[in-house]
């Protein structure tokens, strides 16, 4: 866990990659449980037997829940402590390479590529994420987070 105390500690940090953070396992439950949030039943999600039939041999996980995931990951690998106030301000570029199966392990790397200044006490960052699949040879997602953070 790296722990950040300042904007001058942030700024050191860009280009750094941390992680990996832990194995989580995508659970039938989770997608479920995603799709009826979202309201996104379509069978590849949610019917094990059509989609054990279908592309990928199996259900699996919604692009957006693999997404959804990321703040959990990044979480375990940094803290900036002391911030007034952190918010997701959007993203810059997501892909998804290759499919979560049901019952898959992910992880993820994170790296902060750009910082900016937005204020005395405000910055502006970006953060690029790849999750991992255990054993995949393509990432799940790939995103380019922006947070802002008040320190």
């Amino acid at each position: 866990m790296e722990v950040y105390r300042s904007i001058a500690e942030l700024e050191k940090a860009v280009g750094q990659e941390l992680g990996p953070t832990d194995w989580f396992t995508v659970t039938q439950d989770r997608i479920d449980g995603f799709a009826d949030v979202t309201e996104d039943h379509q069978w590849i999600h949610v019917d094990p037997e059509r989609a054990a039939d279908g592309p990928f041999g199996a259900t699996v996980a919604h692009g957006f829940l693999t997404l959804s995931l990321i703040p959990r990951f990044v979480s375990s690998l940094r803290r900036i402590e002391g911030a007034r106030m952190g918010v997701n301000y959007g993203l810059n570029k997501v892909r998804f390479p290759s499919a979560v199966r049901e019952g898959s392990r992910v992880r993820a790397r994170t790296t902060m590529v750009d910082l900016e200044r937005i204020g005395e006490d405000a910055v502006q960052m970006v953060t690029r994420t790849v999750v991992e699949v255990e054993g995949g040879d393509k990432p799940a997602c790939v995103a380019d987070l922006v947070s802002r953070y008040h320190l």
